[in-house]
């Protein structure tokens, strides 16, 4: 008899009556949703395992094919609800016979492999693979399926660092390409530069002059929502791929941009780690924990890779800028200016406890008074103290007039071409605005020109489109 004929009879033999009356359970799964699209093959066949279950004798009936992890990866099983489906079926003595295309699919993760061979070996559940079907019960299939589940799990590992190690060759050289933010884009060759439309770039760089002459991403949300200035986004994959959308401008956008390395011409890799391992009392994640690392701790930092819109240096001082801005903890920052009557709203500190003052007002806002009440609010202890602001405010104006004394007329000059400049901006911006619509508005109108008329089914639907850029050119001219 030969080998093959002999291992087959002996894989047959385990498959008892027993076995039989029970479910044959074909489990599928794949990594990613992109596997689905570019690997339709290993699916395909582990779709087709349904087939086996049927030659080694179970019928239709009875064979169930679980392909809810389809696109989840198997480092856990906590969000794989097939996986747990699986358990619990193998559990209550349902399945007789697990199929699956290699132990890869069943699990990564060797705690979750053994809790599953644990379970089928007190069930009396086997397990098969395209290499033969194996008894957890039994002590040499049990030992060979834990080989496979350790060599498994090590081949996750080593195809990471693998991955892991060609990545960070490319980044310290500067050749590992990333999502571009807004304003910068990717040329024929594959280099980086400032974004050829013009509109675009001069709403980047409106961010970054607001930014320096109010110290506060805030404060250039509310002037680009005053003004009604757009904010430009490219879109990243998928069919719309490079298209350009305005929308309206947030906080947390401007942050983005703000803290952006790469509009300062700098290549940076390492900004953020990932942390898998669940702290006490956390839900595990397949992804794991994002968080960001500290500027002095990046990697691999870059300069000069390719043209920005600010200096290295301009976004250091807006580094700390934002990091002064913070309210928490009171000692560390110094921060951020506050809207009200105050002269020193929100950056005024205590002289007995160090902690930052608040402001309320009464009469109407024609009283003004500054406490320290946090140890108060926090700690339920006596207010520290509690003192009227008029004074306060008076000598801190008489003390900034006196230091600018010198320099008045240059501060007055300076301030209103600042003013000259920020309105100039505005108009550029509403220029370029209202001349990216009337070429939208003509290039309608050449569409629908273009069509022929009798087609009504698509020239009604240009028509529309084109008295929509219409309204929108008449709109913008309005403003």
């Amino acid at each position: 008899m030969s080998t093959m004929t002999r291992v087959s009879s002996l894989a047959s033999a385990k498959i008892q009556r027993a076995h039989h009356e029970r479910l044959a359970v074909v489990y599928v799964r794949q990594s990613r949703p992109q596997q689905l699209i570019r690997h339709p093959e290993s699916t395909r066949l582990q779709y087709g395992l349904v087939d086996r279950a049927l030659a080694l004798g179970w019928p239709q009936a009875q064979v169930v094919v679980i392909d809810e992890d389809l696109g989840k990866s198997a480092d856990s099983a906590s969000e794989r609800s097939g996986f747990q489906r699986l358990v619990a079926e193998v559990s209550l003595a349902h399945v007789g016979m697990i199929l699956g295309l290699d132990m890869s699919r069943l699990a990564r993760s060797n705690r979750d492999w053994h809790q599953l061979l644990e379970v089928c070996a007190l069930c009396g559940t086997l397990i098969g693979d395209l290499d033969g079907i194996y008894d957890p019960a039994d002590y040499n299939d049990r030992l060979l399926l834990g080989l496979k589940g350790a060599m498994s799990e090590a081949e996750l590992h080593w195809l990471h660092q693998r991955l892991q190690g060609g990545k960070l060759t490319k980044a310290e050289q500067g050749q590992l390409r990333f999502r571009l933010p807004s304003g910068l884009v990717y040329d024929p060759v594959g280099k980086v530069v400032l974004d050829p439309d013009e509109a675009v770039a001069e709403a980047i760089r409106l961010v970054f002059t607001l930014f320096e002459q109010t110290n506060s991403a805030l404060a250039v949300v509310s002037h680009f929502a005053k003004h009604q200035v757009r904010f430009p986004t490219r879109q990243w994959g998928g069919a719309r791929a490079g298209e350009l959308e305005w929308v309206r401008l947030c906080h947390g956008r401007v942050l983005d941009v703000l803290h952006s390395p790469l509009y300062a011409g700098a290549y940076v890799y390492g900004r953020t780690q990932t942390r898998r391992h669940a702290l006490p009392g956390e839900q595990p994640r397949i992804k794991g924990r994002t968080r960001r690392v500290k500027q002095e701790d990046w990697p691999i930092v870059l300069l000069d890779r390719h043209p920005g819109y600010i200096t290295w240096d301009q976004f250091c001082r807006h580094q700390q800028q934002l990091t002064d801005n913070q309210n928490i903890p009171a000692a560390a920052h110094r921060g951020a200016v506050r809207e009200g009557p105050s002269r020193v709203l929100g950056i005024v500190l205590c002289g007995s406890c160090g902690r930052r003052m608040t402001v309320r007002y009464q009469r109407d806002g024609s009283l003004l008074i500054y406490e320290c009440s946090q140890a108060h609010t926090q700690l339920a202890v006596k207010t520290c103290q509690t003192m009227r602001g008029e004074r306060i405010d008076q000598a801190v104006a008489e003390c900034f007039l006196e230091a600018i004394e010198p320099a008045r007329l240059d501060i007055a000059l300076a301030a209103l071409a600042q003013l000259e400049a920020r309105a100039k901006q505005i108009d550029q911006q509403a220029r370029r605005q209202s001349e990216r619509v009337q070429y939208e508005a003509d290039l309608a109108c050449r569409r629908s020109r273009a069509v022929d008329p009798d087609n009504r089914l698509v020239a009604r639907s240009l028509e529309r489109e084109w008295n929509e850029k219409l309204l929108e050119v008449d709109r913008l001219e309005r403003e």
